[in-house]
């Protein structure tokens, strides 16, 4: 069991959950409302990435899949791939 992994996937929920159903996005670093098209559709994309990260990460680190730093690259790769779909298509 690594719990490095639990705790980052207890808080990718968290924020998922926050961002996704409460509609927080003002949680999002960088965030300006004027330049997003669609807030509501950048709010569901966002919670629902970083839920299946945290729930992703902590299955892993119940189950031990696999090493620390290869799950936390592959969750921040998936991220910087999110955020670069989201500056390309729902950014004027």
């Amino acid at each position: 069991m690594e719990m490095t992994l639990i705790y980052a996937g207890l808080a990718f929920v968290i924020f998922g959950f926050l961002v996704g159903v409460k509609k927080m996005v003002w949680l999002l670093a960088g965030y300006n409302h004027k330049l997003v098209t669609d807030q509501n559709k950048l709010a569901n994309l966002v919670g629902v990435t970083f839920a299946v990260l945290g729930f992703g990460l902590l299955v892993s680190g119940v189950f031990a899949f696999a090493d620390v730093q290869t799950v936390i690259t592959i969750a921040v790769v998936l991220i910087l791939a999110e955020v670069a779909y989201v500056n390309l298509k729902m950014v004027d």
